[in-house]
């Protein structure tokens, strides 16, 4: 006889995001619904030249410079998360059993700045100026290495890479590895540090980024009549999940359980969603099925809600379809830009963060809702009402979809 699947519960948050450095001032700047996109003078000579990059980030002053040193910035970002979601959770890493914790975190790029650098140096100045970190420092399996590391933890490591799906695909995995036994702590989210010339270029020559010049505050837009495009940004999320059993065992109240996990791939299209959401739709309906619940007992949902003009109307019509007219609806980017691999973590914190303050955070600069969709968005000011059941969506490029049911304790 199989036992019954353990409950998987978030114990801890961090963050590091275009929003702010810490839980605290990203919640406060999600509530504010003012966007933090601006002017990027590093990106001032590629096609689109703003961004949201993470405020005040010294890596010197939060980490000591010889560690910052050896380090990408991607996982500098996810350091600094992490040891904020640890410390949230109430676990020391210099007490626990490192053999039962586990790291699963998502990326797509890497280290992708540090690669261009070294590149730029072996061109200009030769061979010995290129540092004898650029390979541990780029390869995307190293976030999770050195998190390891920093935490000591020896049980499974693993980087996912969904694209701007990776995030939810870490949590999503982290909660498996719980309900499997295989570990008793895991460390699970996504980091992303991108904001690079050939990067946003490329994402600019695919017509993928809002090209609001004029106005890059009003640029990220999602669900309105206005949009046309995404803008770029970079973050980590970390979430610390273990079995609710275990964390109230040890006196800690659950933020949220991890009620429903779910995820397809639409085989259609390398960056373009299936026209009629049917991929998308498979991971919602999935992760429900998964939570044991209906669309319509779900509260609020974080979309994905890119602001591009093709995205929010597949996935603002699939959510009115599965959900019908009852949940709130949010977008998150709004305020943070698209954080790309990074998103699904950090909107998986936030969704949790919603579910425990009973608010669900305003959609920046939504004034016209897209005619095509039939939603309860948020706009304007947070909305505060019981939620109980909420969803954090996330799609990628390569046709990758994960759709999280987060639960109230």
């Amino acid at each position: 006889m199989s036992r019954p699947a353990a409950e998987v519960a978030v114990t801890g948050l961090g963050l590091v995001t275009p929003a702010g450095i810490g839980v605290a001032a990203n919640w406060r700047r999600v509530l504010s619904g003012v966007s933090t996109a601006a002017p990027d003078d590093r990106l001032r000579d590629c096609p689109v030249a703003f961004s949201c990059r993470v405020p005040d980030f010294d890596p010197d002053a939060l980490l000591g410079g010889f560690a910052a040193r050896q380090l990408a910035r991607y996982t500098q970002l996810a350091v600094v998360a992490v040891r904020e979601a640890v410390a949230d959770a109430g676990w020391d890493p210099r007490t626990w059993d490192g053999a039962r914790v586990a790291v699963v975190f998502g990326t797509s790029f890497g280290g992708v700045e540090s690669y261009e650098s070294a590149y730029e140096a072996l061109a200009g100045r030769g061979p010995r100026a290129v540092s004898p970190l650029t390979i541990p420092m780029h390869l995307v399996n190293m976030v999770a290495g050195q998190l390891a590391i920093d935490i000591g933890a020896r049980g499974p490591s693993q980087v996912t890479a969904t694209a701007c799906a990776s995030g939810a695909t870490a949590v999503g995995t982290g909660r498996e590895l719980l309900r499997r036994g295989d570990c008793d702590i895991v460390v699970a989210g996504a980091a992303e540090a991108a904001l690079t010339p050939l990067v946003v270029t490329g994402l600019a020559r695919m017509g993928a980024l809002s090209g609001r010049a004029d106005a890059p505050a009003e640029a990220s837009r999602p669900f309105d009549r206005d949009r046309d495009g995404f803008v770029p940004a970079e973050g980590a999320g970390a979430l610390v999940l273990e079995r609710a059993a275990d964390a109230r065992a040890r006196g800690r109240r659950p933020r949220v359980l991890v009620g429903g996990y779910g995820a397809s791939t639409d085989a259609h299209h390398v960056t373009s969603p299936a026209p009629g959401g049917e991929g998308i739709e498979r991971a919602l309906r999935e992760a429900l099925r998964d939570a044991g619940v209906d669309g319509t007992d779900v509260d609020h949902v974080n979309a994905h809600g890119t602001s591009t003009p093709l995205g929010d109307v597949v996935e603002g019509r699939m959510l009115r379809r599965v959900l019908g007219a009852r949940a709130a609806v949010t977008s998150t980017k709004g305020v943070t830009g698209h954080p790309l691999a990074a998103a699904g973590a950090i909107e998986a914190a936030y969704t949790a963060l919603a579910v425990g303050a009973g608010t669900a955070p305003p959609t920046a600069n939504l004034t016209h809702l897209a005619p095509e969709l039939d939603l309860d968005v948020v706009a304007g000011v947070p909305r505060d009402l019981p939620i109980d059941v909420a969803v954090s969506m996330s799609m990628g490029f390569g046709g990758h979809n994960a759709a999280l049911v987060l639960t109230a304790t």
